[in-house]
């Protein structure tokens, strides 16, 4: 996984090295009632990766036991971004296909005398429980005879029971110092249509329970998960432990990836797209797997970030400039370079020839000659940027203004003569002379200019939309909290998070495919859109500036 070892790699080897393990086989575990973030990109690498560094194994696999929120379109997605961050897996397990084997563990627990069937509701369970402070008490229901249980176990699953009539409960402790061992619920009646096993079910077992049996019954041996479930280890323990599962697998936490402004929360990224905030799990303002995939971050650039993040008990925040570091760093070689105008200003170059169109050589990267040299047209007019030009700029303005000569890239000097106004006071055009002596590249050295401006030319440039994206969430410390003084997570939501402009492309990019992705100079890096990009029209989005103050 990485050249720096961490708490985890270093338990491996020990396990190893002393003959406790013989073998590594870890797994990825992703409930499909959503799409992966960036969170679950580092519990992919962690756990694909150590496997790979100790020539083990990885399972994918579905915690597929709440039919309620779990739907084939996250299982899809899942696959894909898996893949997409350039892992493949050993095998490709479904909890649900282990339902009748987790039915006869339950069986064996309630013969055991270690778990009953409880008629209380959720509310009175949740009341019965007690607090951090104060033991739970028993439930009337909590010593049935075995007999009793098994019977109405079994009329739960034949689905005589509504939902929420009953349930399965662990029989533990209820007067433990640790919540979750105070005889939690196993299972539940849902009459839910699974999305695997249709309707052969009408009980499901609950995540505490299933979990532990999944990892045994794959014999996984490293269940690498976050530091949420560290108080629910002992549960894990005992319900491998009570149910004779013949391999143990063991379970270590390591700390969540948190990121600044950003929604870490699969259940709030649900409600950002159902309350359309975002036009889906995709929108490269979330960070989902495939809103970053779309937004043009890379598979390479997001394993470098989460093991420069590295991997440790604690849950940090990261500085959201950290991971644009790392997009930068990896097209910084990749990228073409090309030219964009976001917001176009018209030039007219008064006394370059009407008729004439030059073709003028660019480097298609600088940082990689081996990308070769690319054509652009150059003729009598071009657009700029609008912010190229102002009619009475402060000290220290380099860019065009009355009177004053820049550099245009890869072509000429030009000077601003003159310009035009709209009816409602708008610059709406320039005049401009050219100095046929000063073309890039022909060693000019009369005079200097200080500002140098990107164009394309207008004749041939290519319509395009640009799309600019800001935090969706501005910064707050409230951001990661439910309700604050009555304000939850929306009441952070950056209204002007997405700016879409229209300008124009070098006409050598009209081949440009859907994720391919460029350096525009002055702009940052951009990515070819695949869900708005049309034959008429190419859609970019930015993935980063080009310029950072981050450090590393």
């Amino acid at each position: 996984m990485e050249e720096n070892s961490n708490f985890i790699k270093t338990i491996i080897k020990e396990d190893l090295e002393s003959g406790k393990r013989n073998k590594v086989i870890t797994r990825f575990p992703p409930e499909p009632n959503g799409y992966l973030h960036i969170g679950h990109a580092k519990s992919i690498i962690i756990n694909f990766g150590l496997a790979d560094e100790f020539n083990g194994t990885t399972n994918l696999r579905f915690d597929d036991t709440n039919p309620l929120k779990e739907d084939q379109e996250y299982v899809d997605s899942i696959k894909e971004d898996v893949k997409w961050l350039g892992y493949e897996w050993e095998n490709l397990f479904y909890a649900s296909n282990y339902f009748e084997e987790m039915y006869e563990r339950a069986v064996l627990l309630i013969k055991k005398g270690k778990a009953y069937v409880d008629d209380l509701t959720q509310e009175q369970i949740r009341e019965y429980r007690g607090t951090l402070t104060e033991p739970g008490k028993e439930s009337p229901f909590r010593n049935r005879s075995i007999e009793e249980n098994l019977n109405l176990f079994e009329q739960m699953r034949k689905g005589e029971f509504e939902n929420g009539a009953k349930v399965l409960r662990a029989k533990i402790d209820m007067s433990s110092p640790n919540i979750n061992l105070r005889d939690p619920v196993i299972y539940r009646v849902s009459h839910a249509t699974h999305h695997n096993t249709g309707d052969t079910w009408c009980i499901y077992p609950m995540y505490a329970f299933a979990h532990p049996l999944e990892d045994a019954i794959e014999d996984v041996t490293h269940s690498l998960c976050t530091t949420e479930f560290e108080d629910q280890r002992p549960l894990y323990d005992w319900v491998v432990r009570e149910c004779d599962m013949a391999s143990t697998p063991q379970q270590i936490e390591f700390g969540r990836l948190n990121i600044s402004n950003t929604v870490m929360s699969k259940r709030k990224l649900k409600q950002l797209v159902d309350e359309g905030f975002v036009d889906g799990w995709d929108d490269p303002r979330l960070p989902t797997i495939s809103g970053l995939r779309r937004k043009g971050y890379t598979p390479e650039a997001i394993r470098e970030f989460v093991i420069a993040a590295g991997v440790s008990k604690g849950s940090g925040t990261v500085d959201a400039q950290m991971l644009e570091h790392f997009v930068r760093e990896d097209l910084k070689l990749k990228a073409p370079r090309t030219m964009g105008v976001l917001k176009p200003l018209k030039v007219v170059i008064t006394n370059y020839p009407e008729d004439q169109v030059e073709w003028l050589d660019a480097e298609v990267n600088p940082e990689n000659p081996e990308m070769g040299v690319r054509q652009i047209p150059f003729s009598r007019e071009i657009y700029i940027e609008q912010e190229d030009f102002m009619e009475d700029p402060p000290k220290k303005y380099f860019r065009l203004f009355p009177g004053n000569e820049v550099r245009l890239k890869h072509a000429y000097f030009i000077k601003c003569e003159e310009f035009i106004k709209d009816e409602a006071g708008n610059v709406v055009e320039l005049r401009c002379t050219y100095d046929p002596e000063t073309k890039s590249g022909s060693g000019f050295t009369g005079r200097k200019v200080k500002g140098t401006l990107h164009w394309v030319d207008a004749k041939s440039a290519l319509p395009a939309e640009f799309r600019l994206y800001e935090p969706l969430i501005l910064e707050s410390d409230e951001k990661n909290e439910e309700v604050i003084e009555g304000k939850t997570f929306l009441d952070y939501v950056n209204e002007n998070s997405l700016e879409i402009v229209q300008g124009f492309i070098e006409p050598n990019m009209k081949d440009a495919k859907p994720q391919d992705k460029f350096q525009f100079f002055r702009h940052g890096y951009f990515n070819v859109d695949e869900k708005h990009t049309s034959k008429s029209k190419l859609v970019f989005n930015r993935s980063v500036s080009l310029k950072s103050s981050f450090k590393l």
